[in-house]
């Protein structure tokens, strides 16, 4: 192609670069973030704490709307870390025939059209279609999720993206930029991410306690003004309720469970790249899963090897040394004569580590030269064969041939290869026909199969597979005890996939789909008979995820490749390999485990269950108190009791209830029991049935204890609104040491006492009020004499001993492992 009309081309079709996107401006995405439910209550309760002149109140709060407003804005630019990541996937430069010459220029430059030059190594730089090649595989497990290399010939096409592992080839390019495979992919990730369960629910709630509040407080203003309170009176008074009933510390409890959640995924090697994903995971209900590099170690390992003979199995892990033939001695002697041929016939070569071989080479040579090793074929033990003729291996051809020569002039002939290629160099016979037959049965159970005949006259078969992750199968049974349900997702063949989810336990009542099923939209209506899922295509993935999300399951996607980005991208939380995994899957998922561990995806699950739990506990806490100070105000006049608590006393209950102990609930323990329930529906509300009758027994046990201990002080002469304050702080304050998670034992690790540190110093502070002279005169109290102070501590701690004498009775008939809102 000529330099004139490369230049009009790339005028025509644009620069061989993936879209960007750039998004709404900081300022525009700052104000989206505004506008949430949520930021909308904080902000309405800082101008409730700014009216009262609370500012300690008002500074917690501003910063929680800032911390909130940041997280929202970081999810927003997720969308753009991901497409940016696959535009860094683009080979930065490709060589081209352009005025009759070769020429290196940047890949950006390439137009459809254009003639170039790829060879082992390279990454493919736009979507080119083969004109003349020379032993061509290509490695498409990123963008295809196939764990062996492919063959290419002339006529095919390669994909962006993708990378040459053997061979040479010369191209024409057909597709760039947006139109190449890669830069389809760029559009499925492209978008806003949708919102997590928790964004939901307290989308929801921060609604119903908007309606609640500014209900509440114009009830209590008119009760103000009936009661002969001035106007202005009766307007601080319900402005004072309206901020003690706004659980303001509820965003505080989130955002620090959140991040104490990621504190601890990080000592677990996995990085938290969205803070909500950590609670996303523990409402997970369907876990799809990719297969090659995700519960599939992604190397492919020999376990299986027959001969005439008779068959062995062999043993070991990935690139790890270990590893033995067992079998018959007849069946061990022709695996050894077989293991010898695959080592000579092989470019691959091992360097020794301290337990494991670093590999060199096509994945498939590796595979035979490991295999060898640990069935007893040393690198000594071949030196005496010389390599005197070769034939590299060949699409076309479909198998590698080598000569070689001992010292005694001895010939060996090895031919390795498709057994339907290698077994037609054979003459007609039993033998051929018996190793047909045990090929289709190889490969029925998922396995690879490579033929390699000695001479023309012997043959021996190698089954390989990319096998099972030692820990997915553990991993994926405590999913099951935890209520969700594992489906496999790959690009891999059928037989294949159901060999590796059958070993893992996943296909239970379910069966094996396609592709084609999804491209029908058969899936949707059988989404859930379905366990595994072969042949997929990237979009596909997309379409399952969708499909799952319909039926109102919360889904998690694991994966580690350009073909599960999308995927990753739209399901609620996205699961990358950190380590195998591409920087692509990394950008568009939630959460990166950073060393391959699958095991750190069930302690995950329990860390959003643990954060789960203690929002709800917060709430429990929170709403009980706030519903207590309401019940007091409006019960006081019914009993003949006067105003119970002046505005200065409801902030200073609610600054010390809702403050330090309200935040320490964020850091309370795992309570085991939860593991042991499933995922909390995504649909329902965060104050369903169940914590609603709770809230309202707690509250009810502390209003009825304050408005005892007002109607003692009442009739005893003493002063009615510091018994109320002293008791109604207090009760709230042993009810959190009440509800507080079960601890590892007496003797509990100092970091799970941070509740019973922060009641320590809030009852502390409580009981100044009424003690300090300074206070004294803020708050309106007077001294507590010993016979007050014994009264209000009493009663204080009867709400707390009757809520937790009711979570043990619950606990012993079994009722906290049944599924919460049932």
């Amino acid at each position: 192609m000529s330099t004139a009309r490369a230049t009009r081309l790339l005028a025509e079709h644009g620069p061989n670069e993936l879209p960007r996107d750039r998004g709404p401006s900081l300022l525009g995405r700052v104000l989206t973030q505004l506008r949430d439910p949520m930021i909308l209550l904080l902000c309405g309760a800082l101008v409730l704490v700014l009216a009262v002149s609370d500012h300690p109140d008002a500074v917690i709060i501003a910063t929680v709307i800032v911390v909130n407003t940041a997280i929202g804005v970081t999810q927003d630019v997720r969308a753009q870390h991901a497409v940016d990541a696959l535009t860094r996937m683009a080979a930065p430069l490709a060589r081209a025939w352009r005025d009759g010459r070769l020429t290196e220029l940047s890949a950006t430059e390439l137009v459809p059209g254009d003639l170039v030059q790829l060879d082992a190594g390279d990454v493919v730089p736009a979507d080119v279609r083969l004109v003349d090649t020379a032993g061509v595989e290509v490695d498409e497990s990123a963008m295809t999720g196939e764990s062996v290399p492919v063959a290419r010939g002339a006529g095919q096409d390669l994909l962006s993206g993708t990378a040459l592992t053997r061979g040479r080839c010369v191209g024409t390019v057909v597709r760039t930029g947006p139109a190449s495979a890669l830069g389809q992919i760029s559009a499925l990730v492209s978008g806003r991410p949708r919102p997590t369960p928790l964004q939901l629910r307290l989308s929801r709630l921060s609604r119903q306690l908007v309606l609640v509040t500014g209900a509440v407080c114009l009830l209590v203003g008119v009760l103000a003004l009936v009661q002969g309170e001035s106007l202005t009176a009766a307007a601080i008074l319900a402005v004072s309720l309206g901020v003690a009933a706004v659980p303001e510390s509820l965003p505080a409890v989130v955002t620090i469970s959140l991040a104490l959640g990621a504190y601890r995924m990080a000592r677990r090697h996995a990085v938290v790249r969205h803070l909500p994903a950590v609670e996303t995971l523990g409402s997970v209900t369907v876990l799809a899963t990719d297969k090659t590099g995700t519960v599939t170690s992604g190397i492919l390992t020999a376990r299986r090897l027959w001969t005439p003979d008779g068959e062995c199995e062999l043993s070991g892990t990935a690139y790890g040394m270990a590893g033995e033939l067992t079998g018959t001695p007849a069946a061990r002697a022709g695996a050894a004569r077989l293991l010898r041929d695959a080592a000579l016939c092989n470019d691959a070569s091992l360097v020794p580590m301290e337990d494991e071989w670093r590999p060199v080479g096509d994945p498939f040579d590796v595979a035979l030269l490991v295999a060898a090793r640990r069935g007893g074929v040393t690198p000594e033990s071949l030196r005496g064969w010389a390599r005197t003729d070769e034939t590299s291996f060949d699409s076309a051809l479909g198998y590698a041939r080598t000569v070689h020569e001992d010292a005694g002039g001895r010939t060996l002939e090895v031919v390795k290869g498709a057994p339907e290629k290698v077994l037609d160099l054979l003459p007609p016979g039993e033998l051929v026909d018996e190793a047909r037959d045990r090929t289709a049965e190889l490969a029925a159970d998922g396995f690879r199969v490579l033929a390699v005949v000695e001479n023309r006259t012997w043959v021996g078969l190698v089954a390989v597979i990319d096998p099972p992750h030692p820990a997915a199968a553990d991993v994926l049974r405590q999913c099951r005890s935890a209520g969700i349900r594992p489906v496999l997702v790959t690009g891999d063949h059928a037989a294949t996939a159901e060999a590796v989810a059958t070993e893992l336990g996943i296909l239970d009542e379910g069966h094996v789909a396609d592709g084609d099923v999804v491209d029908r939209g058969e899936h949707v209506a059988q989404v859930e008979s379905i366990d595994v899922y072969a042949r997929i295509r990237p979009e596909q993935k997309v379409a399952i995820v969708d499909a799952w999300q319909s039926r109102g399951a919360v889904v998690a996607m694991t994966g580690d490749g350009i073909n599960d980005a999308p995927a990753l991208r739209r399901a609620d939380i996205g699961v990358a390999m950190g380590g195998r995994g591409t920087e692509v899957a990394r950008q568009a998922a939630d959460l990166v485990l950073v060393d391959d561990d699958l095991s750190t995806l069930v302690e995950a699950v329990a860390e959003g269950r643990r954060i789960h739990t203690n929002i709800r506990t917060f709430l429990r806490y929170g709403l009980a108190g706030g519903l207590a100070e309401v019940a007091v105000l409006l019960a006081a006049p019914l009993l003949g009791l006067p105003v119970p608590l002046t505005p200065g006393m409801i902030l200073w209950i609610n600054l010390m209830t809702h403050g330090v102990p309200g935040v320490a609930f964020g850091g309370e323990p795992l309570d085991p029991l939860v593991m042991r329930r499933p995922s909390p529906a995504p649909g329902r509300s965060v104050l369903d049935r169940v914590l609603v009758k709770q809230i309202v027994f707690a509250g009810a046990l502390v209003t009825a204890v304050s408005l005892a201990a007002g109607s003692w002080a009442d009739l005893s002469g003493g002063d009615v609104r510091t018994a109320v304050f002293v008791t109604l702080g207090l009760a709230q304050l042993w009810l959190a040491l009440a509800l507080r998670a079960p601890r590892s034992g007496a003797w509990a690790a100092w970091r799970e006492r941070g509740l019973e540190a922060a009641v320590a110093l809030a009852a502390t502070l409580q009981l100044a009020g009424v003690a300090v002279p300074g206070l004294r005169e803020l708050l309106g109290t007077v001294p507590l004499g010993a016979d007050g102070l014994l009264v209000t501590l009493v009663l204080s701690a009867l709400p707390a001993l009757v809520v937790r004498l009711s979570r043990r009775s619950k606990a012993a008939v079994g009722e906290l492992t049944a599924p919460e809102g049932r």
